[in-house]
């Protein structure tokens, strides 16, 4: 049974930074993994994704601001938040394997709130 917790989500001021956690149970090593948020009244969008090689890509409103990265050995997924924004309030969860820009697994989520 595939299992994502997250962790690492709080409260932080506009400009600072704060490194979600997922750790990633059962989940299929061929799988992309991801980050996506929803905010309360909007649509729930993908932050970042990473491919089974490794590389990554990022939404157009979190570039050069969010990165995301795994360790192997632990499984376990980040997404590491720098510069934040009031805009970057929301919940924030983690997906597996991902297909048609739809995840299959999604966690709990933790829940990041800017304060400017």
């Amino acid at each position: 049974q595939v299992q994502l917790v997250e962790s690492g989500g709080g409260s932080v001021q506009a400009g600072g930074s704060l490194k979600l956690s997922c750790v990633a149970s059962n989940v299929y090593s061929g799988c992309r993994l991801a980050w996506y948020r929803q905010a309360p009244g909007k649509e729930r969008e993908c932050v970042s994704l990473i491919r089974i090689d490794d590389t990554t890509e990022h939404g157009d409103s979190v570039k050069g601001r969010f990165t995301m990265y795994k360790d192997h050995i632990k499984n376990i997924l980040y997404l590491q938040m720098n510069s934040v924004k009031t805009e970057d309030t929301a919940r924030y969860y983690c997906a597996a394997c991902i297909q048609n820009n739809r995840p299959n697994y999604l966690g709990r989520g933790t829940q990041v709130t800017v304060s400017s």
